[in-house]
């Protein structure tokens, strides 16, 4: 029996995920949760699975938890909470399901201390790529992708040299607005864009989806992932979401990765890998899809996607200021303080006012990450 912390368990892949371990049996025993701020749900799944050890963002929330805790259940707070949760509750696996660049230094700190990384949180990587995948390497430790995206050009590499790679096909169902004029962008609603036509997802990267930031982001990870140059990765607009991503081969073979849209599915694996287990989700009806579309993303209509391409092709501290300005300009709109058109507007400010450092450090990064999200604050305010 494994023993699995789940950083960020009141979100939609943390809720999954214990989803995914309830329908497993005894293969696993949640060790830790933590939540940010969702109080009610992280008590239930307590309750549920017995964690002995939990940590929330505030103060105040964990000691509204501790009251209603059994003593035996340890509860952290914040950053440094997260980092006693991981050294104390002794997990095998720890689940990054926590959104943003918070997960940064948690992260770290699971691949310094060896554990597996079941990684859903894709800012990490976007923004220090550079200081991770050497650590994963030199540590000898498993970082498995949860993204369905990820999850498909993992799988479809699996067992192949990276010399008889030739290109990944990136996949995205184009989000709610792939057939809206762009002059009907500006003043659509928080609601209208968290009504993702495929996936039921977190808020913010229901947003992204909806710029196309999402896809943009994953280019990057994908780069540092799997070790490619941009120019082997192409996007794809495929508004079925059967198809999670390609890979062509120097022969010309194109191997694709083919599902439901569920996201259990790469939790699954990546929680049993490198087993494959049985679970009780409908099957594809290939009978019922009659049809599969693709189409170019239009990065006009979408610049969100073609500012995150120029990070790619810059590399240095610019992913991070890019992540961190669209963050912010993302919150800002969940709160209604700006309108949905002004997300991408913001983040080209922002970063066309950083001048790039080509190797930040970890200090660098962190230092980049304030000054951007501060930026972002007052280009809003």
């Amino acid at each position: 029996m494994k023993r699995v912390a789940i950083l960020g368990s009141t979100g939609s892949i943390g809720s999954n995920t214990l989803r995914v371990i309830a329908a497993l049996g005894n293969r696993f025993k949640v060790v830790g949760l933590s939540a940010h701020s969702n109080v009610a749900l992280l008590l239930a799944q307590a309750k549920k699975f017995g964690p002995k050890w939990i940590c929330l963002a505030e103060a105040e929330r964990a000691r509204e938890a501790k009251a209603r805790l059994p003593a035996s259940c340890r509860v952290f707070i914040g950053r440094d909470g997260l980092a006693d949760l991981i050294q104390e509750s002794n997990a095998d696996i720890v689940v990054f399901a926590l959104a943003g660049a918070e997960a940064l230094l948690p992260l770290l700190q699971a691949i310094n201390m060896k554990k597996t990384v079941v990684l859903a949180n894709k800012e990490a990587l976007v923004i220090a790529g550079h200081l991770i995948m050497p650590r994963v390497k030199q540590n000898n430790v498993k970082l498995l992708p949860v993204d369905s995206e990820q999850s498909a050009i993992w799988q479809c590499l699996e067992g192949r040299q990276k010399s008889e790679l030739k290109k990944v096909y990136l996949t995205a169902s184009g989000g709610p607005f792939k057939n809206r004029p762009i002059q009907r962008l500006k003043k659509v609603s928080v609601d209208k864009v968290l009504r993702h036509p495929r996936w039921n997802m977190g808020r913010r990267i229901s947003v992204d989806s909806a710029t196309m930031m999402n896809k943009g982001l994953e280019i990057i990870e994908s780069i540092w992932l799997f070790d490619l140059a941009l120019p082997q990765i192409e996007v794809l607009i495929h508004p079925e979401a059967v198809i999670h991503s390609m890979v062509e081969f120097i022969d010309g073979i194109i191997l694709a990765q083919i599902a439901v849209a569920d996201m259990r599915i790469p939790i699954q694996y990546a929680l049993s890998y490198p087993a494959r287990l049985k679970n009780n989700l409908a099957p594809l009806n290939f009978f019922k899809l009659e049809k599969l579309h693709f189409q170019r993303p239009d990065t006009k209509k979408f610049p969100c996607l073609r500012l995150a391409i120029q990070a790619a092709r810059e590399g240095g501290s610019l992913p991070c200021v890019l992540n961190a300005a669209d963050e912010v300009a993302v919150d800002a709109f969940l709160n209604k303080r700006i309108d949905f058109s002004r997300i991408p507007e913001i983040v080209a400010r922002v970063t066309q006012g950083h001048k790039k450092i080509n190797h930040p450090s970890l200090a660098q990064i962190l230092s980049v990450d304030a000054w951007a999200r501060a930026e972002a604050k007052q280009i809003i305010s």
